[in-house]
């Protein structure tokens, strides 16, 4: 099981903005910081609406949690 306070850390390095999501633009900039320039808005659009629960297009930390719970 993952351990929140590292999860709490990731969600806020992805969530650029501070507004309390993560968005396929702020997913895409920080692969791109990371090494991956590949990850192209659409492949994260793809990746965030699995997780989506409520389909907003963007993740909450709970749902970027309960990745971590998988």
């Amino acid at each position: 099981m993952a351990d929140i306070e590292a999860a709490k850390q990731a969600f806020d390095r992805f969530d650029v903005n501070q507004d309390g999501f993560i968005s396929a633009a702020e997913y895409t900039k920080v692969m791109a910081e990371l090494g991956d320039p590949y990850v192209t808005v659409p492949v994260a659009q793809a990746l965030i609406s699995d997780a989506d629960t409520n389909k907003d297009g963007q993740l909450s930390f709970d749902e970027f949690w309960a990745i971590q719970q998988r």
